[in-house]
């Protein structure tokens, strides 16, 4: 992801053109974020892992059921956004002139590959996880990265920004092949078929229902800051995700991978009444998390303009797009252990079956930060 950001710095510098490309992953996002009632993983896993343990073939209805049902709703969706998708364009980028939003249409409408295919590739990462394949798991992201890279190396040049977002397209497909083979290996299927609505797909619905509901809470927030972004100049879209790019870094490598690694065996042991052995990981999850997590605040804090300029300073990034970029990493970087400790209690909460508290904490996290927004915005 650090050399995909490097080659987008690049060739686009923070510029209105990259500004297009980022605001054309909202709606499609969003769609994405949507799709997850029927594919969140955190719901899904302690039930296929249940499953497993029981009856092998009811594991295997039970995801064959929910990848059916998933493809049908999913391409409802993308068909609907499809066809309003000039409409949401004025919503998503109210700063940008009736050409940029033009141009935002037809890159979004491509992108809207992307909800279907990553969609895809999350349900059977959820098997994926449940058995502990997590070398298969961490490479899918690898892949879709390559995919964008290849777009912004070959397609670029060629087609301009669409070749750049059917780099994402083929990026969202690796993304699902590279899980395929693991899948199959462990006895499931993806064929498609009249979904049964049984018991457990019901369950699994209404375990996906406060997750859902939180990362939309969390899309909606990211699509009203970009398009604050929007009306403030070119490149301030480019630069605030530039810098939440950069922040990712740590999380991904410490709070989302002990997260992740840790949330199977938190579900198993919650489900087999373990209690002391399930506060005795989480415990031990959290303190990783934190070990880690404050040196590289520091760390991203006091370098802040050595690593923006390192990673990102090539071709048409400026001197000025490092300092602003610098600037938003700088207040980005002070939730790296806060946001890290998010992604462990989630987990935690989902594996022993609370699920609305996390929810109800977001709702308020949510409105505090688009209030905070408008009331920072007017301030500076």
């Amino acid at each position: 992801s650090l050399f995909r950001d490097r080659l987008l710095a690049a060739h686009f510098g923070a510029s209105r053109s990259l500004d297009l490309y980022y605001v054309a992953f909202r709606v499609p996002d969003f769609i994405y974020t949507l799709s997850l009632f029927f594919a969140a993983s955190t719901a899904l896993i302690p039930i296929l892992v249940e499953k497993f343990s029981e009856d092998e073939k009811k594991a295997q209805e039970f995801f064959g059921s929910i990848f059916s049902l998933f493809s049908l709703v999913v391409v409802v969706l993308v068909g609907v956004a499809y066809f309003i998708m000039p409409a949401l364009s004025r919503f998503v980028a109210p700063g940008f002139n009736l050409q940029e939003q033009s141009e935002v249409v037809l890159l979004s409408r491509i992108l809207l590959l992307s909800p279907l295919l990553l969609g895809l590739s999350n349900l059977v990462s959820s098997v994926v996880q449940s058995f502990r394949r997590f070398y298969v798991y961490a490479l899918s992201p690898l892949l879709y990265n390559l995919g964008i890279i290849f777009g912004i190396i070959f397609l670029l040049p060629k087609f301009g920004l669409a070749g750049l977002v059917w780099g994402v397209a083929l990026g969202a497909l690796l993304h699902l092949a590279v899980q395929l083979p693991t899948v199959f290996s462990l006895g499931f299927s993806i064929r498609l078929y009249l979904p049964r609505i049984s018991r457990d797909v019901i369950s699994s619905l209404k375990l996906s229902v406060p997750r859902t509901l939180g990362l939309s809470l969390n899309q909606l927030v990211l699509g009203v800051i970009t398009a604050l972004g929007s009306t403030l100049g070119a490149g301030a879209v480019a630069v605030f995700n530039f810098a939440q790019n950069l922040q990712s870094v740590p999380l991904s490598v410490i709070g989302l991978s002990y997260s992740v690694s840790a949330f199977p065996t938190l579900a198993q042991s919650f489900i087999k009444n373990q209690k002391k052995e399930f506060l005795e990981y989480f415990s031990l999850a959290l303190r990783h998390i934190v070990f880690w997590s404050l040196p590289a605040t520091v760390l991203f804090i006091v370098l802040r303009a050595q690593i923006v300029r390192v990673i990102l300073g090539a071709g048409a990034f400026s001197w000025i797009d490092t300092r602003l970029t610098a600037a938003s990493l700088l207040l980005l970087a002070l939730s790296i252990l806060a946001q890290g400790l998010v992604m462990l209690l989630v987990r935690a909460f989902y594996a022993a079956g609370r699920t609305l508290l996390p929810v109800g904490i977001n709702l308020v996290s949510s409105a505090a930060t688009v209030g905070s927004a408008f009331w920072f915005l007017a301030l500076f």
